[in-house]
């Protein structure tokens, strides 16, 4: 049985793909795997900002047009890089056991005054200006190793990515620090690898689910959509296996709000609430 994995074509896509296609290898004597390399919005745009060209999205839409035309058989996501919601016809049939959550400071060992930092995220913009107001946060857009590249070329202080992507490439001594996830609240998944199916064709994947990360995952995505559905503010949720931990922040940093608790529809109507108030 032939099962078509679709993945973006960058390195670090790839080597999750790569996973997926293993794990499913693994447990499945039926499968045979074959990789089908897609370029995204995200990956043909990279200079704009995320919110030029889509926000959350912009690296799954054509994954997802692909799955749903019947040209792969299965989409590989980051899980961080997916939507709160599941799109029409699609659900996720597996989650690969989660890695380091964490984000990741590359070029120094901690934040100081006035540091020159890069990164695209305005919910990294958010908490960074939240914890040093001083910092000077500058747009960095490209591939993890582009992105390495060009703290150097530009002479950045640091840049921060996610923990988990560079240990995948084997780039873990590039990082400095890795925040604390309460400190430095993820984006809902960072860390996971999502294995999307057409509904109902989740036999495909689900005997490599692992079930603890997809109870977090769920809970964080779940937290995420309630609260934006009515808050453009950035947002961010991770559950460390007894509590969830959502924010909501001003892009400048000038207002965070943090809540934990067990109910994630609850805690995300909290926080929207205080959205409201604060903006």
């Amino acid at each position: 049985m032939l099962v078509r994995l679709g993945s973006r074509g960058s390195r670090l896509a790839l080597v999750q793909a790569q996973l997926a296609a293993d794990a499913l290898r693994r447990v499945r004597a039926d499968v045979d795997v074959a990789l089908v390399p897609i370029t995204t919005a995200g990956d043909r745009d990279r200079t704009r900002p995320f919110g030029e060209i889509g926000a959350r999205g912009v690296f799954v839409k054509e994954l997802e047009e692909a799955l749903l035309d019947g040209r792969v058989d299965v989409a590989v996501h980051s899980a961080k890089d997916m939507t709160s919601t599941d799109a029409a016809g699609l659900e996720v049939g597996a989650y690969l056991p989660r890695e380091d959550p964490r984000d990741a400071l590359c070029g120094a060992e901690a934040l100081a005054p006035g540091m020159r930092i890069g990164t695209a995220s305005v919910r990294r913009r958010a908490q960074l200006l939240a914890l040093e107001p001083s910092l000077s946060i500058e747009p960095l857009r490209g591939n993890v190793d582009t992105r390495l590249r060009k703290r150097r070329e530009r002479g950045l202080d640091a840049i921060v990515l996610a923990a988990a992507g560079l240990d995948r490439l084997g780039l873990a001594h590039e990082i400095g620090l890795r925040f604390d996830p309460v400190e430095i609240v993820p984006e809902a998944g960072q860390g996971a690898v999502a294995l999307q199916v057409r509904a109902g064709e989740g036999d495909l994947a689900a005997a490599v689910d692992d079930p603890e990360t997809r109870r977090r995952v769920e809970a964080e995505r779940a937290c995420v959509a309630r609260i934006g559905g009515g808050c453009l503010a950035p947002v961010a949720a991770y559950h460390d296996g007894s509590i969830l931990t959502a924010l909501v922040a001003a892009e400048d940093g000038s207002w965070v709000e943090r809540r934990s608790g067990s109910n994630p529809l609850a805690l995300a109507d909290a926080l929207a609430e205080a959205a409201r108030r604060l903006a």
